[in-house]
């Protein structure tokens, strides 16, 4: 069941799952897309469990928060310190807001939004329910097997990280993608590598398109220069290293000076981000990520070379 505190004003949306320790790295990205769409016409969604409180400061945006009542739909299917019930969350939002969008971007909190037009994006043609980039893993090294495929008894195949999805909200309900993740996820809940992303990466198996890497740059130490140079309109965080927790100092000062700037404005109980060095100053790892770099420079290229632009869309 879904309650919602406004109704939608378009028939697409860009789309956020999150409980309250999210919250604030959730509203900064709607911010972040708010900013470069001012005159937009897709809706920002915040998806959670149970109600969130979003500051008045923050009312400009418009963000629609919608609470998805999951009852006992995600019971069995496990997790850890990372990944609650707002992770799992984005596997009920295609069948919970398909009456009101025909296109949904989902995207995960733990990012920074640099460009990119999301309003073209959401419409761009695309063959089946989803479209996603593929997992850093398989960048530099296409034929590399996810550890899942091979567990599970599945041939080869690309493998999408989870963090950003276009979905088609009929397709995804014309296949049936909820029942078949809920039933896998219950059925292997002690064998989700990756939680969510593995069983989505197991139903939608051999069965999703593929974008641009720009909409969900995993940042890396072995691939953040090719970010500078590409210019990501979506820069993703995975792992445990965040803006907001970054206790050695690896990711550029950019992203907590302006998370940061963000927090102290509109969360201001919210614990000031540390000052940081940077990799800058660590010799070592900047000559380990050079090298790297050095060494996967031709293969990052015909990566991003199958793309003709970055709304190229490929099946």
């Amino acid at each position: 069941m879904l309650t919602a505190t406004t109704p939608a004003r378009s028939r697409h949306a860009v789309v956020f799952c999150c409980d309250g320790n999210y919250l604030p790295y959730a509203l900064f990205a709607a911010a972040q897309i708010a900013a470069l769409h001012p005159a937009r016409d897709f809706d920002i969604c915040l998806c959670s469990a149970a109600p969130l409180a979003i500051p008045d400061s923050l009312a400009a945006l418009h963000i629609r928060a919608c609470v998805i009542d999951a009852g006992d739909a995600l019971a069995g299917l496990g997790g850890d310190a990372r990944r609650t019930l707002s992770t799992y969350l984005r596997l009920l939002v295609p069948d919970a807001l398909a009456g009101d969008y025909d296109r949904i971007l989902y995207l995960d909190s733990d990012i920074f939004v640099q460009g990119g037009d999301m309003a073209a994006l959401l419409r761009v043609p695309m063959p089946g329910a989803v479209a996603a980039v593929r997992d850093n893993f398989q960048w530099r090294t296409p034929g590399r097997m996810a550890p899942e495929f091979r567990t599970h008894g599945l041939r080869n195949a690309p493998y999408f990280n989870a963090g950003v999805l276009l979905i088609d909200t009929a397709a995804w309900q014309a296949a049936g993608l909820l029942d078949k993740s809920l039933a896998f996820g219950r059925a292997n809940a002690a064998r989700l590598m990756r939680n969510d992303q593995t069983l989505l990466n197991i139903v939608l198996h051999g069965a999703w398109s593929e974008i641009s890497p720009v909409w969900n740059w995993q940042y890396s130490w072995s691939a953040r220069l090719f970010e500078a140079m590409e210019g990501a309109h979506v820069v993703h965080f995975i792992g445990p290293r965040k803006p907001w927790a970054d206790r050695d100092g690896q990711l550029p000062q950019r992203f907590a000076t302006t998370l940061g700037a963000f927090l102290a404005r509109h969360f201001p109980d919210h614990p000031p981000l540390p000052t940081r060095p940077g990799p800058l100053h660590d010799t070592a790892l900047m000559r380990k990520m050079l090298l790297r770099h050095f060494l996967s420079a031709g293969k990052m290229r015909r990566y991003i070379a199958r793309f003709a632009s970055d709304l190229a869309v490929l099946s």
